[in-house]
């Protein structure tokens, strides 16, 4: 019975050790990952976070084939409204570049838009370790990652770093 729950405790140890934990900074290889803007001109995800020194970033992991993800998208809009100084970039993880540029008129998303077309498995998907979106993150004026991992707009966490 003892050795039962000494192996139980060391499993259960091992689990909560070996979880992977949040990252602050990108990684290299994610911050060269090439996507697509709307004009079809490639740019490095360290280019757009240049774009974006030295202010909050709301970044919105999605796609319009998502239903989560545009059942998000009113209260999105309600944070843009909230906290209009905040930089608003969207990477879209849609199948296509004219399924992700049809979503953005069609839903009037403002902000600055994306296309991922390395995907869920190309560098940046990987790096954020995507199994679910939408998927948001705050990135502060530094470049530092505030939120890594949130999946809800109403997310305890990401509203503490918005306000």
């Amino acid at each position: 019975m003892n050795k039962k729950i000494v192996l139980l405790c060391f499993s259960i140890s091992l689990l909560v050790n070996c979880q992977s934990k949040p990252k602050t900074t990108f990684s290299k290889l994610a911050l060269e990952d090439s996507l697509i803007q709307p004009n079809d001109e490639s740019i490095t995800v360290q280019e757009i976070l240049k774009q974006h020194s030295g202010k909050y970033v709301f970044i919105d992991v999605w796609a319009s084939w998502c239903k989560d993800c545009r059942k998000a998208l009113p209260d999105l809009e309600k944070l843009q409204k909230q906290f209009p100084k905040m930089s608003y970039v969207f990477f879209s993880l849609d199948r296509s570049k004219k399924a992700w540029k049809k979503a953005i008129k069609q839903y009037n998303i403002e902000g600055d838009h994306y296309y991922m077309s390395s995907g869920w498995k190309g560098p940046l998907g990987q790096f954020l370790d995507l199994d679910w979106i939408p998927r948001y993150m705050i990135i502060d004026p530094e470049g530092k990652i505030l939120v890594y991992k949130a999946i809800e707009t109403t997310d305890k966490n990401l509203l503490k770093h918005i306000q």
